[in-house]
């Protein structure tokens, strides 16, 4: 098996994931690994938090999950951020990355 992308992790059940976010982009995309994060690019502004409401809803619908099991947990006003995923599907990380090599949860 595999090896989890540095990016993720679990912790107690809740998936961990280390993004970098790129607001104001044309469009919003999953660009790749960047360092040890993910790198999404946001199509929202980052003023009065739509950039991170984006994020949220965006992992969401990638992971096929509630938008309420996907928190922000840390950097609210930061460019690296940190979401809980609770109970995501197995093999949530390939509907993220497309890595056939996904253990999922």
């Amino acid at each position: 098996m595999e090896t989890l992308p540095a990016w993720a992790r679990q912790d107690r059940g809740v998936w961990l994931l280390d993004i970098h976010v790129q607001p104001g982009a044309r469009i919003s995309e999953i660009v790749g690994q960047h360092g040890d994060r993910l790198k999404i690019k946001i199509s929202a502004p980052p003023a009065d938090n739509a950039a991170n409401e984006a994020l949220i809803e965006f992992i969401a619908n990638a992971a096929a999950v509630p938008r309420s099991r996907v928190k922000l947990i840390r950097g609210q006003s930061s460019r690296l951020k940190t979401l809980a995923v609770e109970d995501p599907p197995a093999g949530f990380l390939h509907l993220l990355t497309g890595r056939r090599d996904d253990p999922g949860p």
